[in-house]
């Protein structure tokens, strides 16, 4: 039985053809290091996708478009439990994504995700994403 509030998080996979755009986590950050699809915290009054759009700002410098929620999942954390909804979205035309709160990001093809270190979350989406088979081709 739970007692921690779920805390509601959205990830975003930006896609570029064949490649996704992945985040490293500043070192000062909880699971600092690791890799993580660009997003954060869902906001009060803030649907999913507003909150994504937010976070593409704030993160990346980017405008979104063509969103779509492809997964979500709940990870509990020794301080908190999450709720990460993915959602499947393009950087608008002339929209170029900058590192603001990363220490790096990077394109990566679905290969090279595999070699990344991912946040406990996000390795667990990536997991269903794979066994799916909705990342990389459409969802029927």
């Amino acid at each position: 039985m739970r007692d921690k509030e779920i805390t509601e998080v959205v990830g975003a996979v930006i896609k570029d053809g064949d490649r996704y755009l992945v985040g490293q986590r500043a070192a000062n950050k909880s699971q600092g290091g690791l890799w993580e699809f660009i997003g954060g915290k869902i906001e009060p009054g803030e649907t999913p996708e507003q909150a994504l759009a937010r976070e593409c700002r704030e993160e990346l410098g980017i405008e979104i478009e063509n969103e779509r929620i492809v997964d979500s999942v709940v990870h509990e954390y020794p301080e908190k439990t999450i709720r990460l909804t993915l959602i499947e979205c393009s950087p608008k035309v002339g929209s170029t994504p900058h590192a603001i709160e990363h220490q790096e990001i990077r394109w990566v093809t679905q290969d090279e995700i595999n070699s990344l270190e991912f946040a406990t979350a996000d390795r667990e989406l990536i997991m269903k994403i794979k066994r799916y088979g909705y990342v990389g081709s459409e969802k029927q």
